[in-house]
């Protein structure tokens, strides 16, 4: 791992600015020539709505995706994508790198909602497409992040490295995320045509956007693990890095084709793509949506948590982060956890203090990350891509799923909102 000036060679400015006008040339061309097959009035929205409809029977039924167009037909013709890469077959690898989710899923669950979606928000042509697109597709914020987490638990979750292999579900949802993706770039030609700013944006989901999405599931996320007091070793973390670099091998990352990324590659990556950190109305949005989505699923006395836990995540964050809840408009922390963001920096200078402090924070991402799946569990379990998690980790997050239990959630969340409902009404008055 002495490859840092390496590294700083292999990103240059001039990869980056290529990188962000750079789509996926060979998924582009594929879905192009099938669109301009079709008849009249099945445009890229319709076809976006039945490749997540077949994904996800293929999913349920653990296979490649083979039913119904067009995600078969897109699929049975993407040869190249029907294999793992030559450098991305080291099984020992790749099961300690799931492992880190198993072992701190629900720290990630929390980091998800709390750090790796709000950086997605802060870049605005990510934003952009998030806001217009992905609403028209799904008509749900929750649907969409639902989705996202059921590709960690697909990816990650499932402590088997075949996961990855062609049929299992780590690989359906790469080669179904790249097929999507080529769908949201001609969607959004349609929708925006000439007022796409492509010389500033470059093509929705480019590269540079791609890299920085395996980025997020990764090294942002560690780094959001650490602030809850966690702290993966450099093997945990190498590891981790290799299973994404696979999966974004696969998504069609032009970064990962012919290499995984490796621990060196972080600096020089991280520093460039904190440039991309901007406001937007948009991106306000997208955080303001996602607040309250996460604020609906919290105990009474806890709605502020969420928000409290964003800006916990981001202090002192790296590269210009540290920005980002100012950026989207993130309210102010509740003040009983701003309390606790005193108590844990004065614990680093009275070492009797730490631990103690560093055990209420724990227990409160736990907490948080156990609320936010069993909220996706009970919320989005059917449908055209439910969100499930395999027994084995239900289990071990005790995550009750039985009938009664989801009937009582179903009671709790009923009484919370009666109770919320005066000061919502308070709020509009």
């Amino acid at each position: 791992m002495n490859d840092r000036n390496g590294a700083n060679e292999r990103w240059p400015e001039e990869r980056f600015r290529h990188l962000r006008q750079m789509a996926d040339p060979d998924i582009d061309e594929v879905v192009a020539r099938y669109l301009k097959e079709q008849p009249d009035g099945s445009g890229p929205l319709e076809l976006v709505k039945a490749v997540v409809e077949e994904l996800g029977r293929a999913k349920r039924e653990a296979r490649a995706p083979s039913g119904e167009p067009p995600a078969s037909t897109i699929f049975d013709a993407l040869d190249f994508a029907k294999h793992l890469p030559g450098w991305g077959d080291d099984t020992e690898l790749l099961a300690k790198g799931q492992a880190v989710f198993a072992d701190y899923g629900l720290y990630q669950s929390a980091a998800l909602f709390c750090k790796c979606l709000p950086m997605a928000y802060v870049e605005v042509s990510s934003a952009k497409v998030l806001a217009g697109v992905s609403n028209l597709a799904t008509h749900s914020l929750t649907r969409r992040v639902a989705e996202t987490g059921q590709m960690l638990v697909d990816v990650m979750g499932l402590k088997a490295t075949g996961s990855l292999r062609p049929g299992g579900p780590g690989h359906t949802t790469a080669i179904g995320l790249r097929i999507l993706h080529s769908f949201v770039r001609a969607l959004v030609d349609e929708r925006f045509g000439d007022h796409w700013d492509t010389e500033r944006f470059g093509p929705p989901v480019n590269q540079e956007l791609l890299l920085a999405t395996i980025f997020d599931f990764s090294v942002v996320t560690w780094e959001a693990l650490e602030s809850m007091g966690v702290v993966l070793t450099d093997d945990q973390r190498a590891a981790h890095l290799y299973t994404w670099s696979v999966f974004g091998h696969l998504m069609g990352v032009e970064a990962c084709r012919e290499r995984p990324l490796t621990l060196d590659d972080v600096d020089p990556v991280s520093e460039r793509l904190g440039r991309l950190y901007e406001s937007s109305d948009e991106g306000r949005r997208l955080m303001a949506r996602l607040l309250e989505e996460m604020e609906e699923f919290m105990h009474l006395g806890w709605r502020k948590l969420p928000r409290s836990l964003v800006h916990w995540v981001f202090r002192d964050a790296a590269h210009g982060a540290d920005r980002v809840p100012e950026l989207l408009g993130v309210p102010p922390a509740a003040w009983w956890f701003t309390a606790l963001f005193s108590a844990a920096r004065a614990a680093h200078r009275r070492p009797w203090l730490g631990r103690p402090v560093d055990g209420v924070v724990r227990w409160l991402m736990r907490r948080a990350g156990r609320h936010i799946v069993v909220a996706l569990i009970d919320r989005h379990s059917g449908g055209q891509a439910a969100f499930r998690i395999p027994g084995e980790l239900a289990r071990a997050w005790r995550i009750r799923q039985s009938k009664t239990a989801v009937k009582t959630r179903e009671l709790r969340a009923t009484v919370r909102q009666k109770v919320r409902a005066p000061a919502r009404k308070g709020l509009v008055a």
